[in-house]
């Protein structure tokens, strides 16, 4: 267990939020994972996190959980504003890139694309 001393070292506040200090993996990186319930040691391997580094964001958590999961909504209400105003930004450049023809001399790698695509959608 992490004593308190060595988890407020452990974890720092930056201009992105709570980080843990030494990576620019945030609080909330670690929040969507538990939040899809993926079980500690794979969010440690996807995040390439220490045992201690991991321990310590999982006990800050704990220890704050209602200040943490506050700023997680926000962090997350920030997001989706995010991408909904580059989509919107964006629209008529995604509009053009769908009504281009394919670039002559890629025929046989769509084909093989269309095939994966099918196959993968046959097996869910």
């Amino acid at each position: 267990m992490t004593s308190p001393s060595n988890q407020q070292k452990a974890i720092a506040i930056t201009e992105r939020g709570l980080t843990i200090t030494g990576t620019r993996i945030t609080i909330y990186d670690i929040m969507d994972y538990l939040t899809a319930q993926y079980p500690p040691q794979f969010i440690r391997s996807m995040l390439s996190l220490t045992d201690e580094q991991l321990q310590a964001a999982l006990s800050y958590i704990e220890a704050h959980r209602p200040e943490v999961e506050a700023e997680y909504q926000t962090v997350l209400q920030e997001a989706e504003a995010l991408q909904k105003y580059w989509e919107a930004q964006n629209s008529t450049l995604f509009a053009r890139i769908a009504t281009t023809p394919p670039k002559p001399g890629t025929e046989a790698i769509r084909a093989k694309l269309q095939r994966a695509k099918a196959q993968l959608g046959s097996q869910v």
